[in-house]
């Protein structure tokens, strides 16, 4: 018999009850009565607790949507835009709060699905209109590529010089950067979803930046779209590492909190002159193009699912594609 199940027994005696029988009831030491009333105590504490919480919560989005309105429409868009896509990111992680489990061939075939939105993105959100704002201000068409082309290389060249520079851990390959090992794990993973979701976040502040309004929103939506299934995966990864429903979810909850502040920096940025608009956008697109290549296809591939993945991937170009034409 188990050891649990004789926990609340005591043996009074070496003889006979010792043989491996289960013991007599003389043997047995009663257990103590539970108080009726301490239940009600800690449900009724805990609904408190949560109600002031809530109530704060509410407070402090009045008065944070009083303030987003008077901001400048284009911050304020880029704002809501990045709010929006973190909200995504953490409605995500509720299937892993409910401790629903899923495969890894639907693990792989939602982060296909978020590559194939993301390089839709790049593409037609991000990329293209960077070349038309280039030639807008009077460059070439060779000029506006070439810009387009150069600034892309940069980006990604920021990502990689940041993967290079900042300790953080991979679900899959593991400590990566300086000094890694010396810092506790959680924030190893924190370091590295967030990697994950800066070119995101400055995405959508360069494109509200831009003249593009519904463009913007086209791609605001769709990163919102793919940021469901990935908060999904972040937090199915933590739970797979050791973490609990609860920290799993909360870290993955607050892997978005990066998008609304790097959509403001990349309104921000973008605000200082209009000629770093096209800049802007194609940096924007290489910063996700190296994040697609260097993570999310490289995990999805590795248990044996490519064509699982691949297709996500194509459902998630498809529908970002449709997201950015229709809406245009």
């Amino acid at each position: 018999m188990p050891g649990a199940l004789l926990a609340p027994f005591s043996r009074a005696h070496s003889g006979p009850a010792d043989d491996g029988r289960f013991p007599r009831s003389s043997d047995m030491t009663p257990l103590s009565p539970i108080d009726p009333s301490a239940v009600p105590r800690r449900v009724v504490r805990r609904a408190i607790g949560w109600s002031i919480v809530l109530l704060g919560v509410a407070v402090w989005a009045g008065e944070l949507w009083r303030w987003v309105g008077m901001l400048d429409p284009r911050t304020a868009g880029a704002l809501a835009g990045g709010s929006i896509a973190a909200l995504a990111t953490a409605l995500g992680t509720l299937p892993v709060l409910m401790s629903q489990r899923f495969s890894q061939r639907a693990y792989d075939t939602m982060l296909g699905f978020g590559a194939g939105v993301m390089l839709a993105a790049s593409v037609f959100s991000l990329l293209i209109p960077s070349i038309a704002a280039a030639r807008q201000a009077g460059a070439t068409a060779w000029g506006a590529s070439a810009t387009a082309g150069v600034a892309m290389l940069l980006g990604a060249a920021l990502l990689m010089a940041l993967d290079r520079l900042l300790p953080h851990e991979h679900f899959v390959k593991g400590l990566e950067g300086p000094q890694a090992r010396a810092l506790r794990r959680t924030w190893l993973f924190v370091t590295a979803v967030a990697l994950h979701n800066l070119p995101e976040g400055l995405a959508i502040g360069v494109a509200f930046a831009g003249p593009d309004a519904i463009g913007a929103q086209a791609l605001s939506t769709g990163i919102a779209i793919q940021d469901v299934p990935e908060g999904l995966v972040v937090a199915v990864a933590l739970r797979g590492v050791g973490y609990s429903r609860w920290a799993s979810c909360a870290l993955g909850a607050a892997s978005g909190l990066v998008e609304p502040v790097a959509a403001l920096a990349g309104v921000a940025l973008v605000g200082l002159s209009a000629g770093l608009l096209p800049w802007g956008l194609a940096a924007a697109a290489g910063a996700m193009l190296f994040v697609i290549s260097h993570e999310i296809i490289p995990e999805s591939h590795r248990q044996g699912h490519e064509r699982w993945a691949t297709t996500g991937l194509m459902l998630g170009f498809v529908t970002m594609m449709l997201l950015d034409t229709a809406l245009a």
